[in-house]
């Protein structure tokens, strides 16, 4: 189970998720950001966006909690700061670039005791989807982490416009790469028959053993209980369902419904299990 957190800047926390023992719970804070306030570049360092209430001391309760099956990673970028739109930028120097996205991850690593990263740029320069050095960086960074030991999961999260730079990173780097968050809700598919045909063809584009069927709370996409019945009718069609994605716990918080999507999803998973 992952779930993003934190990313519009209202006060959620963690203490109300509701967190199944004999599940694996990945938390997703919402956003680390290789930018300033102002949404300038900073060449690699980073710095976290996500609500305040999510404290490093937040972390470590929840994890102190929940000792076995609860980590937390940090997702990079996202859609914006503010009303600055971020973007993927070549760094001039590459190799510089990934030093300090190294050194500034390994401090938010440290400092909020996390577990890993989520790649999610989302915004790209439109001619030259196939051509930046945003696979090299990338996974250049993954790769330095985890031989390091400063992670131990690395997840990614693209969506339809920003497949191509993505296959190239997946090609590349699967070995380090753990899961893939594709963003099934920006597909516009409204049914479990359109949204079984996207998830073929995204486990063709990547790999369907690390794909997770996402689903966005109160937003875009397949909506309401027509989301578990694609999850039964993913493994009726011979998929082993993973894992489930959602956004958000802050849109989960404001819609005020006792976490319905979360409980369900997990009450999916463990039965998945059993059977």
């Amino acid at each position: 189970m992952m779930e993003y957190i934190g990313a519009t800047g209202s006060p959620v926390t963690f203490g109300a998720v509701p967190i199944e023992d004999a599940i694996d719970f990945h938390f997703i804070l919402s956003f680390a950001i290789d930018a300033d306030a102002s949404g300038n570049p900073q060449n690699g360092k980073f710095s976290p966006y996500w609500a305040q209430t999510l404290t490093p001391d937040s972390v470590a309760n929840l994890k102190k909690r929940h000792p076995n099956n609860v980590k937390v990673l940090a997702s990079l970028t996202g859609w914006s700061l503010n009303d600055k739109v971020i973007r993927w930028y070549d760094p001039p120097n590459p190799h510089l670039w990934i030093s300090n996205a190294f050194s500034s991850l390994k401090s938010l690593v440290l400092a909020y005791h996390l577990d890993g990263i989520d790649i999610d740029y989302e915004n790209f320069p439109t001619r030259r989807l196939a051509n930046t050095s945003f696979p090299f960086c990338i996974g250049q960074l993954i790769t330095l982490l985890k031989n390091q030991s400063v992670i131990s999961i690395a997840t990614i999260a693209p969506y339809h416009l920003t497949v191509v730079p993505y296959m190239q990173l997946f090609k590349g780097y699967s070995e380090v790469i753990d899961f893939v968050n594709h963003q099934f809700y920006t597909d516009k598919v409204v049914t479990p028959e359109s949204y079984l045909e996207d998830f073929r063809l995204r486990g063709e584009q990547f790999d369907v053993n690390k794909l997770l069927p996402s689903y966005e709370v109160n937003g875009r996409g397949i909506q309401g209980d027509a989301f578990f019945v694609t999850l039964g009718m993913l493994e009726k069609n011979g998929y082993e369902v993973n894992g489930v994605m959602i956004y958000s716990v802050d849109a989960s918080v404001a819609a005020g419904n006792d976490y319905y999507y979360e409980r369900k999803s997990q009450a999916f998973l463990l039965n998945a299990t059993r059977v």
